[in-house]
């Protein structure tokens, strides 16, 4: 995990942070999330690393994201991993990223313009989930499309507060939460508003 860690804060440090954004470019080197447009953000750049490292990609990780946003997540996930199955309700924003992540080179990511909430069914299960957008309870479809031996990271609560949560599934289909740490997320859009 150590070196894997290692690896991930090594390129994330060298990602241009700014390419994600079309408005607010100025602050791009701040620690904080900035806004997007849409009523949207892009995230906290330490808090983008922390929930990355925490998934535990491996390099045969076939992954659901929830909430495309800028794109500027999806990247660093599709670095790390095998594919990348994002989900994105705004469609500004789904076609905006699609443009950036195809520019920055990647073939790895495919696209769906829908609600995230419900996840990405036709290509369940993934072996990891990423959310990018605060539910109040862990959507059951979400958990229903982790596969075995899957992570999935999550903010989870009210719209003032939620526990960033860590979800796992064993082999047998078991699955426990632990809180990793305390944050503040948009809203998930859809059935777990």
């Amino acid at each position: 995990m150590n070196s894997r860690r290692k690896e991930i804060t090594d390129y994330f440090e060298k990602m241009d942070r700014s390419f994600f954004m079309d408005v607010n470019k100025e602050f791009a080197g701040l620690d904080e999330a900035l806004p997007i447009g849409y009523e949207q953000t892009i995230s906290q750049p330490s808090l983008v690393l922390e929930m990355t490292v925490a998934l535990d990609l491996q390099p045969d990780s076939k992954v659901l994201e929830i909430g495309t946003g800028s794109g500027f997540q999806t990247a660093l996930l599709a670095e790390f991993s095998k594919t990348v199955y994002t989900v994105e309700r705004i469609e500004a924003l789904h076609f905006r990223a699609k443009e950036r992540l195809a520019e920055s080179g990647f073939a790895n990511i495919m696209f769906h313009l829908g609600d995230g909430s419900l996840g990405w069914r036709e290509h369940a299960p993934y072996d990891r989930i990423m959310v990018t957008a605060a539910a109040s309870e862990v959507p059951s479809e979400l958990v229903g499309q982790l596969a075995n031996n899957g992570k999935m990271i999550i903010p989870v609560g009210g719209p003032l507060a939620q526990e960033l949560r860590l979800i796992a599934k064993n082999g047998h289909g078991e699955v426990s939460s632990i809180v990793l740490n305390k944050v503040i997320f948009v809203r998930l859009k859809g059935k777990y508003e």
